[in-house]
């Protein structure tokens, strides 16, 4: 593939639109264009004409319903102008091999809509949700991840042990049951856990794991690979000087490096 073409979905209080699509072009993206919903409920932009749609952070209609839950509904029931359901949009930009990333909300979104875990390749099967912290109050804190080296996750391969901050109330994953749990640790659908800083571990002590979340899941993959929800956020650290010890010498590698895999894997390297 010769051009990367990144679609960033913004509106109905999505706040982290303009930092992610800034982080798309550092990794190297040749096009970053940030939509409204509306937009493409009109047709005025086609999901077919992108490489890596991203479903950012924010609080969608306000998470009245729950976290991004209304604008499950949208994405799972409408149609465009031109009659064709948004889901079967989805479902031709998967099968064409092309990835979907959702940060903080967009994980929300695509957990509600059952795009993740896409359990044997089935999508809107809803069987996650994310629910309220342990802590009952939203976090705002720098947490690690260990990726999963054995996660078939595009976006993690080779990734060491990251730094970045999360922003969340809602940020706990709750499965339909424990045979969900386990399925989703046997087939390396956890792409990111929550991690000790000293060692590197996964952990579910707090604040280390700011939400309580089982198996310290901190993202998730699909069995394709290609399709990343993680509650942290990479586009939060997208430079040296948003690490908030970067004055003390603490350099750690950026959540840019999630767009830059992305990237390399669209252009086939």
């Amino acid at each position: 593939m010769g051009t990367v073409n990144v679609l960033v979905i913004t509106g109905y209080g999505t706040n982290s639109h303009l930092e992610t699509a800034h982080t798309a072009r550092l990794a190297g993206a040749d096009r970053v264009d940030i939509v409204h919903f509306s937009d493409i409920v009109a047709t005025k932009t086609r999901l077919a004409d992108y490489h890596l749609l991203v479903f950012p952070g924010g609080f969608l209609d306000g998470d009245d319903l729950g976290a991004a839950h209304a604008a499950a509904m949208r994405w799972r029931h409408l149609k465009d102008a031109a009659g064709i359901p948004l889901r079967q949009s989805l479902c031709d930009f998967l099968d064409d091999g092309k990835l979907i990333l959702g940060i903080c909300n967009g994980f929300q979104l695509l957990v509600k809509l059952g795009i993740l875990p896409g359990f044997d390749g089935k999508l809107f099967e809803r069987s996650l949700s994310l629910g309220l912290n342990d802590s009952a109050r939203f976090e705002d804190r720098w947490v690690h991840l260990l990726p999963n080296k054995n996660s078939p996750c595009v976006f993690t391969k080779g990734l060491p042990l990251l730094a970045m901050p999360v922003r969340h109330g809602e940020g706990k994953l709750v499965a339909a049951d424990t045979a969900c749990l386990q399925r989703l640790e046997a087939e390396n659908l956890i792409a990111l856990q929550y991690a000790m800083p000293e060692t590197g571990l996964p952990t579910q002590d707090y604040p280390q794991n700011p939400n309580g979340s089982p198996l310290a899941i901190a993202g998730l993959t699909d069995p394709s690979g290609k399709v990343l929800g993680l509650m942290p956020h990479p586009e939060a650290f997208h430079h040296v000087t948003n690490h908030p010890a970067w004055t003390r010498g603490e350099v750690s590698p950026p959540g840019t490096l999630l767009f830059v895999n992305a990237v390399r894997f669209l252009r086939g390297k």
